[in-house]
């Protein structure tokens, strides 16, 4: 059974910034506290930050069988994004935006199309963006795939 998580719940609480922008120097990264708390935090602060670039939030933890996407935003233009947002402390396996294989964009589109069968996107155009965490450090990838492979 797929389903998302509306928007109308309380905001989540999102890493605690220092002056400068950075995540506060708690390590995110060990298994203390579990990885459901470890990723919904990260996922809280990038949804702070595209709300900063005038995004709106539609839906978050969209799940199907076989598919998944962590934030569903209106961009400003009326353009439907979907989010992926990973986090890696280093870079020794390509880092947080090279874990977005082949498969993992699949799952993505796989619940993306669920998403628009089941709640509609209208004829507003749609886009995969990436906010990704290398160490403490948050890059936000502007269409970082397109459905075709690009």
């Amino acid at each position: 059974m797929c389903h998302a998580r509306q928007t109308r719940t309380a905001r989540e609480r999102a890493p605690r910034q220092q002056s400068g922008g950075s995540v506060e120097a708690t390590d995110n990264f060990s298994s203390r506290g579990g990885s459901k708390r470890i990723g919904a935090a990260f996922e809280a602060h990038a949804l702070d930050f595209l709300r900063r670039q005038r995004m709106r939030l539609v839906a978050r933890n969209v799940t199907c069988r076989g598919g998944e996407i962590d934030l569903v935003m209106r961009d400003w233009d009326g353009a439907l994004v979907f989010v992926e947002v990973r986090a890696r402390a280093g870079t020794r396996y390509g880092g947080a935006a090279a874990s977005i294989g082949v498969h993992k964009r699949q799952r993505i589109l796989l619940a993306a199309r669920y998403f628009l069968a089941t709640r509609g996107g209208g004829a507003s155009p749609c886009r995969f963006d990436a906010v990704v965490f290398e160490g403490r450090r948050l890059v936000w990838l502007r269409d970082a795939f397109r459905e075709d492979g690009s």
